[in-house]
């Protein structure tokens, strides 16, 4: 498992298959790992990089401010290192306010842009809450922290599996590579500082917007906010799911993205 450097710290990564290149960039407190259970659809038919964001897994976790667009800088680095002009980018949450700054500012690398869950600009209910997971980082441990936060990630149907909740929660403090304090809190300050509300009608390469119908984080206004000022967006809304659609609603995310990533094989 390779660690490059760039913008003076490391990024870790790794790819998977072959095809054309798909990069994945993961949300808040979230490393490459986020993406597994699409990995093996999407790395059956691509070339797909997964790659831990500056400030989690084991990447970096500098001491000081961090910003989507500078992390969008260090995606775009690695793009440059892997030798990759050009991909299509997938973005989850706070991984899709980084894409959208990695399309305004290079364009010329994106064939296409995939938000998932994701906003221009956080509401003062939304900011308020990701400060305060922020603030919380270190103050409380790590098992009344992922309680805190699930809910606002799960519906009441998943949190209705057997277990299914405490297996993620026991997974989450056991993860040799858990998030730290310092991490979640300049991560946080990326996500409320994140405004591309009157720049986003500058992302032309097309887009689809998906979201999930039942997330309380990032609801469907923001996701349709986003699909009606992208020129070239198309909204899907998922029935049955909320902010971690990923894992709850994986296949009718994947085919979603195979759907629209189809369009553009030759």
């Amino acid at each position: 498992m390779p660690k490059v450097q760039v913008n003076g710290i490391d990024i870790f990564y790794e790819v998977k298959g072959t095809g054309e290149p798909v990069l994945l960039i993961a949300g808040f407190m979230c490393d490459r790992t986020y993406w597994s259970l699409l990995l093996p659809h999407l790395g059956s038919q691509y070339q797909v990089i997964r790659f831990d964001n500056r400030g989690i897994g084991q990447s970096s976790i500098p001491n000081s401010p961090y910003s989507t667009q500078q992390m969008a800088q260090d995606a775009a680095a690695l793009l440059d290192i892997l030798g990759i002009k050009k991909a299509h980018i997938i973005g989850h949450s706070m991984g899709g306010q980084i894409a959208q700054e990695l399309t305004l500012l290079y364009p010329e690398k994106v064939k296409s842009l995939i938000l998932l869950s994701s906003l221009a600009k956080g509401n003062k209910r939304f900011n308020s809450l990701i400060e305060t997971w922020g603030n919380l980082a270190g103050k409380i441990d790590l098992m009344l922290y992922e309680k805190l936060i699930l809910p606002w990630i799960f519906t009441d149907d998943f949190y209705a599996i057997p277990e299914m909740i405490d297996q993620l929660i026991e997974w989450a403090i056991n993860y040799p590579f858990a998030p730290t304090t310092q991490g979640i809190y300049h991560q946080s300050r990326a996500i409320i500082n994140h405004d591309t509300t009157e720049r986003i009608k500058d992302i032309h390469c097309p887009t689809l917007v998906m979201v999930g119908k039942q997330d309380i984080l990032t609801p469907v206004a923001f996701s349709e906010q986003l699909a009606q000022n992208i020129p070239q967006a198309e909204l899907q809304v998922i029935e049955h799911g909320g902010h971690g659609f990923l894992i709850e609603s994986t296949a009718a995310v994947i085919q979603a993205i195979l759907k629209f990533l189809a369009k553009f094989q030759q």
